[in-house]
């Protein structure tokens, strides 16, 4: 395979295989169809027209399908855009498969399900212990498989447990700087806070909102489980409100989708803590993807803001 999309720069010929993550038709002024991908690789996505498309291009190129173009990368009010020259279905003789195009977690699934297990075993309060891991292995498979959302961050195979395991981390730093911080109750609230979204998403290739997604949630949907999980263990006491809490209140606030603000302590640094990873992962994919001394597109998620890379940041030479 050739290099990845994020490695191209505007005016590049490119000749390579992608995968199609979603096929919208549209109808152009002058009254014909259209067909916008985004197309993906393992580096990241791009977008392209597929002008004038004929009833048989929308059967054939569908998302999750593969497909071989040559074309220039260009740009379009202000983001680049793939100019098509040609686009054709793969066939077994090309030897490409999906997996080759999926953007993954930079950790293997085995290594941070070992680093969350750690945090939990350090957790002292058996009813916080025993709730985080029954929920953690009733949901380990798709955990472990699924991206934390279907854009703007940790919209990868793998991501929700890296932006757990990330998070994770983080927690540990501030609570040795605060030392009266619950790190069981702060733990547990970065495991448990985003685990509804494995019934949230639909997976971690083509990811939409499932029914269940769209109805509830995967603030509801976690809470729901954590209330099961207590009577199935036999739990009781303020340790299952808490929990509870700290995931109703993640969010921050109502306009940002949280059903209560923050009101203990822990929830209020786990609200922090999820906001800065987020946004980290999500200026690192925008400045990854330009030279020093450059803007990057504009990254709606951060108020539709361009950052800029400093020209000094420069690889370091080996000497």
């Amino acid at each position: 395979m050739t290099k990845g999309i994020r490695y191209y720069q505007v005016g590049d010929k490119i000749d390579s295989y992608f995968l199609i993550k979603t096929a919208t038709r549209g109808i152009a002024s002058n009254g014909k169809p259209f067909l916008t991908l985004i197309l993906g690789d393992h580096t990241g996505e791009i977008d392209a027209k597929l002008w004038g498309c004929s009833p048989e291009d929308e059967k054939t190129f569908i998302s999750k399908s593969i497909v071989h173009l040559t074309g220039e990368l260009g740009e379009y009010r202000g983001r680049n855009q793939l100019k098509l020259q040609s686009i054709r279905p793969t066939t077994a003789m090309d030897d490409v498969k999906v997996t080759d195009f999926v953007r993954s977690a930079p950790i293997s699934p085995e290594d941070m399900l070992e680093q969350i297990t750690q945090y939990i075993f350090e957790m002292k309060n058996s009813s916080i212990q025993r709730i985080t891991r029954h929920l953690l292995k009733k949901h380990q498979s798709d955990f472990l498989e699924s991206p934390a959302a279907t854009k703007n961050h940790h919209e990868f195979h793998s991501g929700l447990a890296y932006h757990v395991v990330s998070m994770l981390h983080i927690a540990k730093s501030l609570a040795e700087l605060y030392p009266s911080l619950d790190t069981d109750l702060l733990y547990s609230g970065v495991i448990l806070h985003d685990l509804g979204k494995v019934r949230e998403l639909s997976g971690p290739i083509d990811t939409v909102y499932t029914l269940e997604g769209n109805l509830l949630g995967h603030i509801t949907i976690i809470v729901n489980e954590i209330d099961e999980a207590a009577k199935e263990l036999s739990i009781e006491g303020e340790e299952v409100l808490i929990l509870k809490h700290l995931v109703l209140s993640h969010h921050g606030k109502g306009e940002w989708g949280s059903p209560k603000p923050p009101l203990i302590k822990e929830a209020e640094i786990l609200h922090m803590i999820d906001n800065i990873d987020a946004k980290m992962n999500m200026l690192d994919r925008a400045l990854e993807r330009i030279q020093p001394g450059t803007f990057s597109e504009r990254v709606m998620a951060l108020d539709n803001r361009s950052f800029y890379k400093p020209s000094f940041h420069e690889p370091p030479i080996d000497l």
